[in-house]
């Protein structure tokens, strides 16, 4: 398989026995390596060579090793990372998950992990109608099924049809147990990555309180200040700086990666996790953070172009044309689609 897959780029390709396998074609110099094995990866261009890192899907099939080639990039010096910034383009969709059972009862909810109303549901697919023309390679949502639900039934209603799959990594025989043994599968598949770090702000001693009788409790004036404030968190919860540190943290270390490398990445996370990934997408002070309402279930689009974030549409616009404009590359995009599925 890997000589399959590796073939249909100009190359040469060279077996190792158990050392793993090398890839060299043009400027570009690849050694894939078992599980367990170190990666290294070596790019040359104009004359000027430097390190980096690849990540590769490795799938174990039977009690022989493959390979699959996945051309994710980790950027490990600045010349490779400023390079693909001004290469690249790419698209990011942030939703906010849809109206939750406890957002119905106005219960602070927090990290407790509930479901979507039948409004939520229809939310989440009226978003996926929104976004049903825009690529998404990658999906990240938070370990909250509220925000995976809309992840999933947004995906319901995209034109490409591709199928969301929840990556299981927790242990090595989750790994194990959901391998995928068919290429064609493969590719007609949206990973779905679930971190903790997408999730709500963890509201403490608030959450499963109703906020009417919390106001009533503390004051209206502190209730507030506990939810609107950058800085100061509920009773032994969270604030939004704080939510913010993790967000943000995630959003470099793990998505932005995939968005340099030409990914199309869609977000289904929570009203505070997503206020702080706006807060660095758009370059917003911690005074104007706090005023950012985002609306569930309605998405919001960036294009990531020359190292730089742009807001294509609006949390509240109510149709189509307001959530999100083309770019050039969208417009062929939605073209395929028209061609592929006329």
């Amino acid at each position: 398989m890997a000589n399959a897959m590796l073939h249909q780029t100009v190359g040469t390709l060279q077996l190792h026995g158990s050392s793993g396998i090398h890839f060299q074609g043009g400027n570009n110099s690849v050694r894939l390596v078992p599980k367990g094995f170190k990666v290294e990866v070596g790019f040359c261009k104009r004359g000027i060579c430097s390190s980096g890192e690849k990540k590769f899907s490795v799938i174990q099939a039977s009690a022989s090793q493959t390979y699959v080639f996945d051309p994710v990039l980790s950027p490990s010096n600045n010349g490779t990372h400023e390079s693909l910034k001004k290469s690249n383009e790419a698209a990011l969709i942030l939703i906010r998950h849809g109206e939750s059972l406890w957002n119905e009862k106005n219960l602070f909810t927090g990290c407790v992990d509930v479901p979507l109303t039948k409004k939520g549901v229809e939310e989440a697919i009226e978003a996926g109608k929104r976004i049903s023309n825009i690529p998404v390679d990658m999906i990240f949502t938070s370990a909250l099924i509220r925000a995976q639900m809309t992840a999933m039934l947004a995906m319901t209603q995209h034109r490409r049809k591709k199928v969301p799959i929840i990556m299981h990594n927790e242990n090595e025989q989750a790994r194990v147990w959901s391998q995928i043994h068919s290429e064609d599968t493969i590719k007609q598949s949206i990973p779905v990555i679930a971190a903790w770090q997408l999730n709500e702000r963890m509201y403490g001693e608030l959450q499963g309180l109703n906020k009417q009788e919390t106001a009533d409790r503390f004051g209206k004036e502190k209730v507030h200040e506990w939810r609107r404030s950058y800085d100061i968190p509920p009773p032994n919860g969270e604030s939004l700086e704080m939510c913010a540190e993790r967000a943000v943290a995630y959003f470099k270390d793990e998505i932005e990666p995939q968005l340099l490398s030409g990914k199309n990445v869609m977000i289904a996370a929570h009203g505070n996790s997503l206020r702080s990934i706006i807060m660095y997408l758009d370059k917003l002070t911690s005074q104007e953070v706090i005023s950012l309402e985002l609306s569930t279930g309605i998405p919001m689009l960036y294009i990531f172009k020359e190292g730089k974030f742009i807001r294509r549409g609006s949390p509240i616009a109510p149709t189509e044309a307001g959530v999100y404009a083309y770019t050039r590359k969208l417009a062929q995009y939605r073209q395929k689609l028209d061609e592929m599925l006329h």
